[in-house]
């Protein structure tokens, strides 16, 4: 009996490491799997990220019916071969919280970014389907007059050149004025400006078609600006500011900050310089003063001799510095009230600093730049 029972317990323990070598197996390929399983994921949502075909501009006309959601025109673009995958559209536009998206006719393209794609998206389209443009001209935001004239030129039959001799036609600026009176009234009014139109062409994306002329291209911009503005306009009057001081600061709020948080904080630490008339010390403002696109702005540089200078020169300036976003001139209407008066960005995470003296910045600056 004795031996019947330890063969047992013999053959048992066989059987256990036979099981547990199937068991090893089975989990390593498992994990195998999943690795190949989870690479080949990260692989196809990050190529989904990415354009459809960055190289193919052709526009193609979509429509999106009223009441879509974001699955929707996800499914809907990639069955229009705009973009990879609408699931991942539709993920990407949530976590990026794009809201308000409209129905209508767009005209797209695979090279278009996801981005550009839900900037578009709530910008609004046609209600009826249109001619199909030659091209499509995006402004981002955040981008001057000079920028501006070089991305027209690489789009349009228009030379920078061209571009920037309307920007400085007196007679053009008339008309537009006599068409938008309230949006260009402090531009009218300003004085030392390099451009008076510099702020009022707004950032977003038009259809261009072959034929159209300069003047219909900016008038475009600026009645995208006008619209946008307006209904702001009883409350930009209530903050007793004009629409050009409000586009002076988003124009630098733009550029200084990036989440709505910082920008909204960025824009009350200018107000409180304002308040008691200290210099507003903006690197955007000296860089515009030299006309040049750099990534620091060094001492010498902040002697610059020009009214656009905001380290020497205290007040507003002459004017917008930029086309600033509507995120931007909303931040302007709307910020936190806080105590500061000096702010600094870490320029590896881009995290934003405040601090209400300038031994506490000191310290913030030799912490997050110098190092």
């Amino acid at each position: 009996m004795k031996g019947k029972k330890n063969k047992r317990r013999q053959q048992r323990k066989k059987e256990d490491k036979l099981v547990g070598k199937i068991v090893s197996i089975i989990i390593l390929v498992l994990v195998i799997v999943g690795g190949i399983l989870g690479f080949s994921v990260y692989r196809y949502v990050s190529s989904s990220l990415e354009p459809l075909d960055a190289k193919n501009e052709k526009l193609v006309q979509v429509e999106i019916p009223s009441g879509s959601s974001n699955k929707e025109i996800g499914d809907i673009l990639e069955k229009d071969k705009i973009i990879k995958s609408g699931l991942v559209f539709n993920y990407y536009t949530k976590f990026k919280n794009y809201t308000g998206f409209q129905a209508g006719y767009y005209q797209m393209a695979p090279n278009m970014t996801l981005d550009e794609i839900g900037d578009l998206l709530e910008q609004g389209g046609s209600a009826t389907p249109v001619e199909v443009a030659d091209n499509r001209l995006t402004i981002p935001e955040g981008y001057d007059i000079q920028q501006i004239a070089t991305k027209v030129a690489k789009v349009t039959e228009y030379s920078e050149k061209q571009f920037l001799a309307l920007m400085e036609d007196g007679e053009f600026f008339k008309k537009l004025k006599a068409k938008y009176p309230e949006l260009l009234a402090g531009a009218e009014k300003a004085e030392g400006v390099r451009y008076k139109l510099e702020g009022y062409l707004y950032p977003a994306t038009y259809d261009y078609y072959k034929g159209t002329t300069l003047e219909e291209i900016v008038t475009q911009m600026v009645d995208k600006s006008n619209n946008v503005l307006l209904p702001y306009l009883e409350q930009i009057q209530q903050k007793n500011m004009t629409i050009h001081e409000v586009l002076t600061i988003a124009s630098l709020v733009e550029k200084e900050g990036v989440k709505e948080g910082d920008r909204k904080n960025i824009a009350q630490v200018f107000f409180n310089r304002l308040a008691i008339d200290m210099p507003l010390q903006s690197d955007i403002s000296i860089l515009y003063a030299l006309g040049e696109h750099k990534e620091l702005v060094t001492y010498e540089d902040t002697a610059v001799d020009s009214p656009y200078n905001l380290y020497l020169n205290t007040g507003y300036g002459p004017g917008p510095f930029d086309s600033p976003s509507e995120e931007a001139i909303q931040a302007v209407l709307n910020p936190t009230e806080n105590e500061y008066y000096y702010f600094v960005a870490d320029i590896e995470t881009g995290k934003v600093y405040f601090a209400k003296t300038y031994e506490e910045h000191t310290k913030l600056v030799e912490e997050y730049v110098n190092k």
